[in-house]
């Protein structure tokens, strides 16, 4: 073999392998693992429970679980004692391009009969319980310096200020809901160890700043002398990280699959709800009459807002329709039976700012998988 041909192999090996590896990275699903407080910044303290320890025990407990898991890559915002700004814990995530964003920490009240896990998505809302929460959460950056320059005046005190940023973020909502609905439920299997408390909204600064689906996981109240024990002992968390990273794999399975042949696709999430009536409020005649046989939608965003469907609302996209769901409003773009014309569609949507949207299927007007779709 003369040196041209050597040259020509290994050109030829290089480019199979930088294909390998350009595949296997669209394979990787990115998890950001986010360990509440941390350094001079202890969080919660009752008893000798200390917030900031049991945070970062329950990740890297969820971590180990989840590095063991084939496809799936952990990032982790701190695996030490040390203090993270909450702008660079979801900097790290937006700069890893992660798939979600899990922050986890451990819930305190004066009251220590108060008891039960909480899962919050980013959303603002006006239960005081809420509010509360994420105030006693975002007053972390008062120990940052400059906050007031980096937070552009924002004030801790009043989570309702974050109105102005927050209705950007809206198109994540959706899956943060799935993701944060199966923590909760594993929450739930753990029974008497701990009361599942259910999935609520707030504005939350840490998850404002990330852009993907994300969530905040208070696992429990450590004023609260049953559950802070079984938070601070090692079964505990051992329970705790194990429900968190069981609902991060069924959620990668279901919106990502296995990754083991395929590239990543969002998937839709699969209605579980009660059927209620009038689902479709507003739409181009779809709800009354859809048609017969396989369509693909786009979905653009899941907001708690309702918006007129004019193409000024939706960055000149047209063939705009709205389904409301569990007080939710979910937006799509066009329709079409041609799997390989709505992936175009979807693109089309991506290329106008929508970066989170994904194909859905509907079977004779009901939701199916795109998989049983393209079957």
């Amino acid at each position: 073999m003369n040196i041209f041909n050597k040259i020509k192999v290994i050109f030829t090996f290089f480019l199979m392998i930088s294909s390998f590896c350009a595949y296997s990275q669209s394979n990787v699903f990115k998890v950001t693992l986010d360990a509440g407080h941390g350094d001079h910044d202890f969080g919660a303290v009752y008893s000798g429970r200390i917030e900031k320890n049991i945070a970062l025990a329950i990740v890297l407990k969820v971590g180990k679980i989840l590095e063991a898991t084939p496809n799936v890559n952990v990032i982790y915002t701190r695996k030490t004692d040390v203090f993270i700004d909450l702008v660079e814990r979801a900097n790290i995530a937006n700069r890893a391009n992660s798939n979600i964003f899990v922050s986890i920490h451990c819930n305190a009240n004066k009251n220590t009969a108060a008891d039960g896990t909480e899962t919050y998505v980013m959303g603002l809302s006006k239960i005081a319980s809420n509010l509360e929460a994420a105030k006693k959460e975002n007053s972390v950056i008062t120990l940052e310096k400059d906050y007031k320059r980096k937070y552009e005046g924002y004030d801790p005190n009043s989570p309702e200020s974050m109105i102005g940023m927050t209705l950007m973020q809206e198109e994540y909502l959706d899956n943060s809901i799935s993701l944060a609905s199966k923590i909760e439920d594993n929450f739930e299997k753990l029974g008497k160890k701990l009361r599942q408390g259910g999935v609520k909204q707030a504005p939350f600064m840490v998850l404002h700043k990330a852009y993907m689906p994300r969530v905040l996981v208070e696992t429990g109240f450590i004023s609260n002398p049953t559950e802070g024990n079984i938070l601070n002992s090692e079964d505990g968390q051992n329970d705790v990280a194990k429900a968190i990273a069981e609902a991060i794999i069924s959620y990668k399975k279901e919106y990502f699959g296995t990754g083991s042949n395929e590239a990543i696709e969002a998937r839709p999430v699969k209605d579980t709800s009660t059927p209620v009536k009038n689902k479709i409020v507003e739409s181009a005649a779809v709800a009354k009459n859809a048609p017969k046989g396989v369509f693909f939608k786009v979905q653009l965003i899941a907001s708690i807002k309702k918006t007129p469907l004019e193409p000024k609302n939706f960055k000149g996209l047209k063939n705009i329709t709205m389904l409301y769901e569990n007080n939710i409003y979910k937006y799509f773009y066009q329709e079409t039976s041609d799997y390989a014309t709505a992936k175009k569609y979807l693109e089309e949507a991506k290329d106008k700012g929508y970066g989170a949207a994904f194909l859905i299927a509907n079977k004779d007007g009901e939701k199916i998988s795109i998989q049983e779709a393209i079957k």
